[in-house]
């Protein structure tokens, strides 16, 4: 399991079942998720999304973007822009106002949140494959 980033999460006492886990992925040489828990910056997140489709779903449905390094963010039928912000995503898509999500990236696996709750999911693919 290649771990590249994770967003800072409080650290909390663990369960047995999880420090089993742990110990096991320790023993086994798989990097543990918790271990590795760093803040994004925003030039992070810009590094890890830039020139990457998002294949995914927000709550129920599924989608695809492409985030262009020029911010622009395409979909099936609509445009919008992206930023990124420390710890953040932030979109706005055409007509709407802008949103910001609170983001975790675990190598090719983005996870986004609002409100500390995943809201999306899903992974990060190089380039365009879809002709967004």
């Amino acid at each position: 399991m290649n771990v590249d980033r994770l967003v800072h999460r409080p650290s909390r006492m663990l369960e047995p079942a999880a420090a089993a886990l742990i110990g096991f992925a320790l023993v086994s040489g798989v990097a543990p998720v918790a271990a590795a828990a760093d803040a994004l910056s925003a030039a992070d997140i810009a590094a890890a999304i830039g020139d990457r489709t998002y294949q995914g779903s927000m709550t129920a449905d599924a989608f695809a973007e492409y985030y262009a390094k020029d911010g622009s963010v395409r979909g099936d039928g609509y445009m919008g822009t992206w930023r990124a912000e420390d710890d953040r995503l932030c979109l706005a898509y055409q007509g709407a106002e802008e949103q910001c999500w609170g983001v975790q990236i675990n190598g090719p696996a983005m996870t986004l949140f609002i409100d500390g709750e995943v809201d999306g999911s899903g992974m990060l693919v190089d380039g365009n494959p879809l002709g967004l």
